[in-house]
């Protein structure tokens, strides 16, 4: 297993490795390096829908997506993101999932461990990868707040609404696709989680808010609360915490929830074919849950 650092606080790339063919002590040394560096990209991997589900239980219980427009046929813990279309027309996947600042699954009662994305294809122009993602560090941004700022986020929480990003994607970004159903939206309600949370395994203090589904904080005014909303988002996506992805195919990419929030970049056309799997790991609520992450 070799581990090459990437960016300044986050993202490594592994190689060397065949995740299906991993004894404890390999799983063990990525771990290790996911926990290090927040994102970690493993090189040169071929996982069929059931192979990634495999590798991705051995991080914990993988979340069953509330859309079922785009769950594998088959084994429903994986979601495709793809531009690819069948031959009624209608797209093979997502075809414009993420493509906004978000922490996936922040709108979950129990915040998420993972997400867990491979590359299949990746679309290419001029020799070039196209449809790169970004990341911004969570803990290097709460670090970076001056103390008055952290003193006064401290105990603060904030509502977490699923349906925010959805409906933003439908308005702001003409996505194809549709509104939620009166059933999903009851299947994910609003969540309440602190601004700050201690990260479960790392220690670490991280900002836990994101535009994608971060509503209001609790207890201040509408006023207050937007000022400050906007200020933290202003400041969590500053240039100083951000690492870039450029995707490679077969690349098994996995970012942490809690110390990252995530963008896709988009920029590909539908002749640009860009296809992936995606499963999403759940935090332990032994773990994730209450008091164990409040600051």
């Amino acid at each position: 297993m070799r581990i090459t650092r990437l960016g300044r606080h986050l993202g490594a790339r592994i190689d060397g490795v065949d995740v299906g063919a991993l004894d404890d002590s390999g799983f063990a040394g990525i771990e290790t390096a996911f926990h290090d560096n927040g994102v970690i990209a493993i090189s040169d991997q071929r996982l069929d829908p059931a192979a990634l589900v495999a590798f991705s239980r051995r991080f914990g219980a993988l979340e069953i997506n509330v859309s079922a427009s785009f769950r594998d046929k088959d084994v429903p813990y994986v979601n495709v993101l793809s531009n690819r279309r069948r031959p009624d027309g209608k797209y093979v996947g997502s075809p414009d999932a993420g493509q906004g600042w978000h922490a996936d699954l922040s709108y979950n009662d129990v915040p998420a461990r993972c997400s867990i994305l491979h590359a299949h294809e990746v679309p290419m122009r001029n020799g070039e990868p196209l449809g790169d993602t970004l990341f911004a560090s969570m803990s290097a941004a709460y670090d970076a707040l001056d103390p008055a700022t952290q003193r006064r986020i401290e105990g603060l929480r904030a509502v977490h609404d699923f349906a925010k990003f959805w409906n933003y994607m439908i308005r702001e970004k003409n996505s194809p696709r549709h509104a939620l159903t009166d059933e999903q939206r009851a299947e994910k309600p609003p969540v309440i989680h602190p601004l700050v949370l201690r990260h479960p395994f790392t220690g670490r203090k991280c900002l836990y808010a994101d535009p994608g589904y971060t509503m209001r904080i609790l207890g201040l005014a509408p006023e207050e609360s937007d000022a400050l909303l906007a200020e933290l988002f202003r400041h969590q996506t500053r240039d100083e915490f951000l690492y870039r992805h450029r995707w490679r195919v077969g690349d098994v990419l996995i970012w942490d929830n809690i110390a990252t929030i995530h963008m896709a970049a988009g920029g590909y056309r539908d002749d640009e074919p860009r296809h992936m799997l995606r499963t999403q790991v759940l935090g332990d609520p032994a773990r994730y849950r209450g008091e164990r992450l409040s600051a």
